[in-house]
């Protein structure tokens, strides 16, 4: 009688073991999907600053053994409206980063989708750019005078190419053109899904000027082949050698900040996650190489901080476009 009841309890004890063994491993493995495979969407073209981003994201992940496998997806067009649109529809989703920022938030108050960054999930802002105004180095533009007495004098033939409507190129271009007074309606922009598309532009002067994120035209201006005018940052940024527009005596900064963002309907510890690994990459030697590399500068916000960031950013930038009549 007595063995069986010690069979009996080695049997339950078992059981119990088993039970919590198998619960712990269905945590691991909840916990470990997402180390071991992480999918990141550049909502923009291949060549842009958010696919750029983004695969500098991809390469610091893998380098470092944060993610073991991490994988860039583009979807352009509309500002990155359409990729949130489908990153909404990720629902649930614990392994998906969107790469967010400034240009997003200009697309939803110039095109007021169904989605907003209301709907997704913030997981933290990372770096910051600023848009460069550019010329073809063999354009009888020299420097940020002529600049404004050419577009002054023919403000409708002056085109400029960039990023997608609304974003900071497009909102720096309409607030620049109403401190010089020119009718912001009257500003010849031609909007481009990707960076790659609106660079090429550029060089084949198809448009007079341009305006892209700095570290997106950086390497044609080392090469020659662009001319930098001015940049949008607040202050001097080290190593660019360009007036600000604010130095030069226009009410014109623009910050293109970049970050993460996840689907909506995952819990606190899988966001808690996400946001552990987008940490160890922004604390990672490698990104701090390609912060120098690329002139981004380390703006790391996360928790309620970044939430009303964003907040506080789309109420902003709705307030302009509003007023350029965008």
């Amino acid at each position: 009688m007595g063995k069986i009841i010690r069979n009996l309890i080695f049997g339950v004890v078992v059981a119990v073991v088993a039970v919590f063994a198998f619960g712990n491993a269905i945590n691991t493995a909840s916990n470990s999907t997402v180390r071991s495979k992480i999918t990141i969407m550049a909502p923009a073209a291949p060549g842009g600053g958010w696919d750029g981003f983004a695969r500098t994201a991809q390469q610091t992940l893998r380098s470092d053994g944060i993610v073991a496998n991490a994988q860039v997806v583009n979807v352009p067009g509309a500002s990155g409206t359409i990729g949130l649109s489908q990153c909404v529809q990720m629902a649930g989703r614990d392994d998906y980063l969107m790469v967010t920022g400034g240009v997003m938030v200009g697309g939803i108050a110039v095109s007021k989708p169904n989605e907003t960054l209301e709907d997704v999930t913030p997981i933290a802002r990372i770096a910051d750019d600023y848009a460069a105004i550019v010329v073809p180095s063999d354009s009888d533009i020299q420097d940020l005078d002529d600049f404004i007495a050419a577009w002054q004098d023919d403000p409708t033939g002056f085109s400029f190419a960039g990023g997608s409507l609304g974003s900071i190129e497009h909102l720096t271009t309409a607030m620049l053109a109403g401190e010089v007074g020119i009718d912001p309606a009257d500003v010849n922009y031609i909007a481009y899904s990707g960076g790659g598309d609106a660079l090429s532009a550029m060089l084949s002067h198809t448009t007079t000027a341009g305006a892209s994120g700095y570290n997106e035209v950086a390497p044609q201006i080392e090469a020659g082949q662009l001319r930098l005018i001015a940049i949008s940052a607040p202050d001097p940024v080290e190593g660019v050698d360009a007036p600000t527009l604010v130095e030069a005596g226009y009410d014109v900064q623009m910050t293109n900040w970049r970050g993460f963002v996840a689907p909506p309907g995952i819990t606190d510890e899988q966001k808690q996650e996400l946001v552990d690994i987008v940490t160890e990459m922004r604390d990672s030697e490698e990104w701090t190489a390609a912060l120098e590399r690329n002139s981004w500068t380390d703006t790391y916000l996360v928790g309620d901080e970044f939430e009303q960031f964003i907040e506080q950013q789309q109420e902003e930038v709705n307030a302009i476009v509003e007023e350029l009549g965008l």
